[in-house]
C-alpha cells in the first residue's frame, strides 16, 4: 500500500537521523513505529528492527570512520561479546507474550527517559569555555554549557577526532557487551543509549568517537541477533525495505549534523518523545493484557 510505503520512508528517515547524530536513541522507537503505525506484529517488529537498525548503524559507522571517530578494536570486541547476551535475549523473546513484550519495551523507554533527565541535572552549566572532553562528558550527562551552541571541534580538520591510547577495563567491556546483546536479542533495540554513556564515562571516549564506535557495536550485535532468529519473517518487503533504506541514508545525514546540533535541546526533545511513546505503548499493552 502506498501509504505504508510513504510512512516507512518518513519513520526510517527520522530513526536514521537519530542513530547517525547520537549513536542511538532512534532504535528504541523502531518497534513502536512498526507496531502502532504500520500494524506489524510485536515479535515480527523486533526482528525487523534488527535489520533496520543494524543496516543504518553500518552506514553510520563508515560515515564516522572517515573522520576517525570509530575505535574498531573496542567496538568489535564489545560486539563479539554481545553474542552471549544476544542468544539469551532472542530465546527469551520467543517465550514472551507479544503484549507483555511491548509492556516491557515501554518500561525500558521510561528507564531511558529517566536516566537522561537525571544525567541532565547532575551537570550544571559552566561558564568555562567548552573543550572536546567537556563536551563528551556533558553529552553523557545530558547537559551543555554556555548558550547551548552546537558542538565545535577545535581540531584543524572539522569533525576529526584525535585518537589517544587508553587502558580499557575488561570487566566493563564484557558487561557492556553482554548487556547490549541481551537487549538487542530480546527487544530488537541497538542499545546505543547504554553504549554511548559507558564509552564516555567509563572508558574515557570523547563524544564523537563514542557515537561512531557505538554504531559499530550496534551493527555487530544486531547482526548476531538477526542471525540467531534466522532472518526477518512475517513482514512485507514494501515496509521493511523503504524503512531500512531511508534509515541508512539518513544515518549518513545524521553523522554530518553530529557537530552542529544543539545537543541539550535535542536530548530534551528526545526525552519528551520517548516518554510520550512509552505512555501510549503502556496503555495499549495493559489494555490488551487485561
Amino acid at each position: 500500500m502506498l501509504s505504508n510505503w510513504f510512512l516507512s520512508i518518513v519513520l526510517g528517515a527520522a530513526i536514521g537521523l537519530s542513530l547517525g547524530a547520537l549513536g542511538g536513541g532512534g532504535s528504541i522507537l523502531t518497534v513502536p513505529a512498526l507496531v502502532y503505525v504500520l500494524n506489524v506484529n510485536a515479535k515480527v517488529a523486533t526482528g525487523a528492527s534488527l535489520l533496520i537498525v543494524g543496516s543504518s548503524a553500518l552506514f553510520g559507522t563508515f560515515a564516522h570512520h572517515r573522520f576517525r571517530r570509530v575505535q574498531w578494536k573496542v567496538g568489535l570486541s564489545i560486539g563479539a561479546i554481545s553474542i552471549v547476551g544476544s542468544v539469551a535475549g532472542t530465546r527469551l523473546n520467543k517465550m514472551i507474550d507479544p503484549n507483555l513484550l511491548l509492556l516491557l519495551f515501554a518500561m525500558l523507554m521510561f528507564t531511558v527517559a529517566i536516566m537522561m533527565v537525571v544525567r541532565s541535572r547532575k551537570s550544571p552549566p559552566s561558564p568555562v569555555a567548552n573543550t572536546s572532553a567537556q563536551n563528551s562528558l556533558e553529552f553523557a550527562t545530558g547537559a551543555r554549557t554556555g548558550s547551548d551552541l552546537p558542538l565545535v571541534d577545535p581540531s584543524p580538520r572539522a569533525g576529526v577526532v584525535e585518537v589517544r591510547p587508553r587502558q580499557y577495563r575488561p570487566g566493563l567491556v564484557i558487561a557492556v557487551g553482554v548487556g547490549v546483546g541481551f537487549l538487542t536479542g530480546f527487544l530488537g533495540v541497538g542499545g546505543g543509549f547504554i553504549v554511548v554513556p559507558s564509552l564516555i564515562l567509563a572508558l574515557g571516549f570523547e563524544l564523537p568517537e563514542a557515537v561512531g564506535t557505538s554504531l559499530l557495536i550496534i551493527f555487530v550485535s544486531s547482526a548476531f541477533a538477526l542471525a540467531e532468529r534466522g532472518g526477518v519473517h512475517g513482514i512485507s518487503d514494501a515496509i521493511v525495505v523503504p524503512f531500512a533504506v531511508a534509515a541508512m541514508l539518513s544515518a549518513v545525514v545524521g553523522n554530518a549534523l553530529a557537530n552542529r546540533l544543539p545537543i541539550r535541546k535535542l536530548n530534551y526533545g528526545f526525552i519528551a518523545l520517548v516518554t510520550s511513546v512509552a505512555i501510549y505503548v503502556s496503555i495499549r499493552s495493559i489494555l490488551a493484557l487485561t
